[in-house]
């Protein structure tokens, strides 16, 4: 399973005064059981791009190859796409509808026509996959739960499709640090036990460091760089020209090395730069 796009460009108003090019011949490839990151600043085209991904917006030009279909053709079955490729938008937590929760996260296995146990057995298994309890939180309202509850809830209705590519955009937007950490455990467990494709879009540096196999930096509609986040955040002056910042350990090991101590400065996350520093006064002590 694969997702390749090629020379994609998507035109928002096309033909009207007002007319603008969201993305400009635009071309990458994520491959099974990846995690990529698409990252840019504000109005750079990252979610126009994720759009595209499951055919919710189709492209000015260009094609998207999933798996081996290319669903910028004309008779493709979108349901069926969709099916393969779940798409989480940003607040999905304000899609929230039915009176209760495991009445929402079984509305898209209904929808494929399965029998009412299987349909259990998805609610169950996607809430868990989640970290929620089907017994504990399956008959209450989704309304009445936390915000990081109820985006996890949204995230679960997805999941139940068992869609072999999941897109989510800024999953950690608007949570408090707690929430953030659970929605970023949240995602590490379920690509470990789905093995599926994961593609996120997000602002946060050190959710990108920690999580992400492939990064693709959008700016302006195009597609500035590509990938492993070591590769990307190496290139300090190009990140910040598209507006960009490297993960908080990098920008502390950096700091450090420009005051005058002597520690690598490619440590990406909390984890790498804790080893690095302790190695290095672990060395200095020796040398006391």
């Amino acid at each position: 399973m694969s997702i390749q796009v090629r020379n994609l460009s998507y035109i928002y108003n096309a033909g009207m005064p007002d007319e603008q090019k969201a993305l400009d011949n635009v071309s990458f490839e994520v491959y099974d059981g990846q995690i990529a990151a698409v990252i840019g600043h504000t109005g750079s085209g990252k979610s126009t791009l994720v759009q595209h991904l499951n055919g919710l917006l189709k492209p000015t030009e260009g094609t998207i190859i999933v798996g081996d279909t290319d669903i910028t053709e004309s008779g493709i079955a979108m349901r069926e796409i969709r099916q393969r490729v779940g798409l989480v938008f940003q607040y999905p937590e304000y899609q929230l509808f039915e009176e209760t929760v495991s009445a929402d996260v079984a509305f898209g296995p209904k929808n494929l026509g399965l029998s009412e146990s299987e349909i259990k057995e998805r609610v169950r298994e996607a809430l868990d996959l989640v970290g929620l309890n089907v017994d504990e939180i399956g008959e209450r309202s989704p309304f009445e739960l936390s915000g990081g509850q109820k985006r996890r809830v949204a995230i679960a209705g997805i999941i139940a499709m068992r869609p072999q590519v999941l897109i989510l955009d800024e999953p950690t937007a608007g949570l408090d640090p707690g929430a953030h950490r659970e929605i970023i455990r949240m995602i590490q467990k379920i690509h470990q036990r789905e093995e599926n494709i994961v593609i996120f879009v997000s602002h946060n540096m050190d959710d990108v460091a920690a999580l992400s196999d492939k990064v693709l930096v959008m700016d302006r509609g195009q597609l500035m760089m590509s990938g492993t986040p070591s590769e990307i955040f190496r290139q300090r002056d190009r990140l910040a020209d598209a507006g960009l910042d490297l993960p908080s350990a990098a920008r502390l090991m950096l700091q450090l090395r420009t005051a005058g101590c002597e520690v690598p400065v490619d440590a990406l996350t909390r984890d790498d730069a804790a080893d690095e520093l302790a190695e290095y006064l672990q060395e200095k002590s020796r040398k006391c």
